[in-house]
This record gives structure tokens, sequence and C-alpha cells, in this order.
């Protein structure tokens, strides 16, 4: 796994020198990517939601869209539409924005519902059928989808099904007073995404997404994150808990995100810093709950604290052991 992470570890450098002080997001962002999972970025305007975006493109040399949703988008503007050429009397198939390696997806909750829906094929089958013909998705291919969480106005809620087909939730935040210094100290005669330089191939990427896929995870963690998806769905204030596809979500992120650290293990130390943004935007919340405030990524560190990492042992038998490293102790 050292190449995994050595590689791993260029490509955060290379996005962390316009995205400041966000590691652990950068390294997230990293994960989907090599686990081939799509990215929701929810944050307030101006936090660099777009830059990392584009930043992670130049880093892979990856073809890069982006969609700038807006309530008179129509899904064909998305995908694609057949124009009827006049010379050959044949339709031709002029590809949509949606037809490259890394796509942003920005305010995606300013489309209606008719539109955000013409990403759900791309994203879960990696296809889109157009007038009755299937057009491949080009090889990697990542939605990183960007929205607002204060402005409502002229908003639609994404539907759950397009929720849950996202595999991360990042969330930005503002950046720390002495970070936001030296964000404006490199900004002070040009942006530096023009500086940012390509530290990895596709076909690399394509490798290290192999690679990833062979992390060794032990039973033990597995029951640890079947339980802790299980809880979400029996949960007092939760009306709709994460789905199979969160479990296998989790699953998938921890061996890219053991692999990032250099092991060819998962512990349930990378389910855990993981869990946040691979279940709480599966979660739906009661009313009632959601009228008293209760977030889902509180409900989310609730169960990490109350979830044993080892399962209980039945009645009359003693508690089941295991590697000290496996069982968080």
């Amino acid at each position: 796994m050292a190449k995994v992470q050595e590689t791993g570890e260029k490509i955060v450098a290379n996005v962390e020198r316009v995205i400041v002080g966000k590691h652990q997001e950068v390294r997230l962002a990293l994960v989907a990517l090599l686990c081939q999972g799509h990215i929701l970025i929810e944050d307030v305007p101006g936090t660099g939601k777009t830059v990392l975006a584009k930043a992670i493109a130049r880093s892979l040399g990856c073809s890069f869209r982006r969609i700038q949703f807006t309530p008179d988008l129509l899904p064909s503007d998305v995908t694609g539409l057949s124009i009827f050429n006049q010379k050959t009397r044949e339709f031709e198939f002029r590809p949509g924005p949606v037809m490259a390696q890394i796509v942003l997806a920005d305010e995606i909750n300013r489309a209606t519902p008719k539109t955000q829906s013409a990403l759900l094929e791309a994203m879960e089958e990696r296809q889109a059928t157009i007038d009755g013909v299937t057009h491949p998705m080009p090889d990697p291919f990542l939605v990183i989808a960007t929205q607002n969480p204060i402005e409502y106005e002229g908003t639609f809620p994404l539907p759950e099904a397009q929720l849950d087909r996202f595999f991360l939730r990042l969330r930005l935040g503002y950046p720390q007073p002495l970070e936001e210094i030296v964000i404006l100290d490199e900004q002070k005669r040009a942006h530096p995404l023009g500086s940012i330089d390509q530290v990895c191939g596709v076909d690399e990427l394509r490798e290290m997404q192999t690679l990833v896929r062979e992390i060794y995870v032990d039973s033990a963690v597995s029951d640890y994150i079947v339980r802790l998806v299980n809880a979400t769905r029996v949960h007092a204030d939760v009306y709709l808990g994460a789905s199979p596809r969160g479990s296998l979500a989790l699953y998938r992120a921890g061996q890219a995100y053991a692999a990032l650290l250099g092991r060819d293990y998962v512990i349930p130390d990378d389910v855990k810093a993981l869990a946040d943004a691979a279940l709480a935007h599966r979660l739906i919340i009661r009313t009632a709950s959601a009228i008293r405030d209760v977030d889902q990524g509180q409900i989310v560190h609730e169960l990490l604290a109350s979830v044993p990492v080892e399962a209980p042992a039945p009645a009359g038998r003693g508690s089941r052991r295991g590697p000290a490293e496996l069982t968080g102790e």
C-alpha cells in the first residue's frame, strides 16, 4: 500500500496549495475518488467548493466540466441531446457537460427535481440514456455537487434517492484567522490555482482504485459497520435510516482511508473517522425532532459513542475477543 499512500500524499499536498487548512476534507475527497464515489459539498458561498473540484481535476489530469444549476436548466442541458443533421439526414448525438471525468454540479439544489434526476443514472450506473441510446460515462467519473444549506428561497431540496447516491458529504467551513491570512497573501497577485500541476495520471489512478479493493476488512469491523448502520434505522429521532448503500460506502471508504494511511487493513477508528461523512446525509430526521434542531451529524456522533466496537456476547458465553488493534483497545 506504499504506492497508494505516497501518491495520495502528493495529490493531497498539491490540492492543499489552494485549499488551506482543510487537510481532512481534502483527504476525504480523495477517499471518494479512490472508491469511485461522488461527493456532495454542503457549505456557504466562498469557502472553496469550486476551487477544490478544479484542483482535484488538475492534479489528476482529468477532463473537467462545470454545470451551473439554475431553475430553467433542462435535463438535456446536462446529459446532451440528439440533433438532426440536414446534410447527412441523420441524428447526431451532442454530449452534454456530464460526459467528463470530473463534473462540478454547482448549486445543484437550484435546479428542478426533473433536472436533478438527470444525474441519477449517470451517478449510479455510469451511463446516460438519451433517446433510447445508452452512452457510457468516461472512466474515472466523479460528480462533485455543491449546495448552500442556508439559503432556501428558490431552491429544491435533493430527493432521498439522489442524496443516497452521494458517497460522502463534506463541509469545508470557514478557515481559521491565520489560515485566512495565508489565503490573502497567496492571492495577492494571482490565484494559486493557475500554478497547479498534474501529479498523478489517469492510469495510475485506476491502478490505485484497484489496489484499494484489496485492503483487508476483518469480520469484526464489518459487524461494527452493520450494527452502526442498523442503529440509525431504529433511532427515535430518525424517520428513515441509512440504506445498505450506506453500509457499503462506509466499508469501501474504510479501505481507501486505511490505504492512504499506509495500512493494508481497516480498524474501527477508520470507520469512526468516516461515519459522519458517509452516513449523516442519508438520514431523514422526524419532523418533531427537526423542530428541536436535531442534527444528522449529532445523531451519528451519538451512535458512535453508544454502539460498542465489539458485539455483545450471547447470554451464557464469554465475550468475543479479537486483536487489540481491531477492537479499538
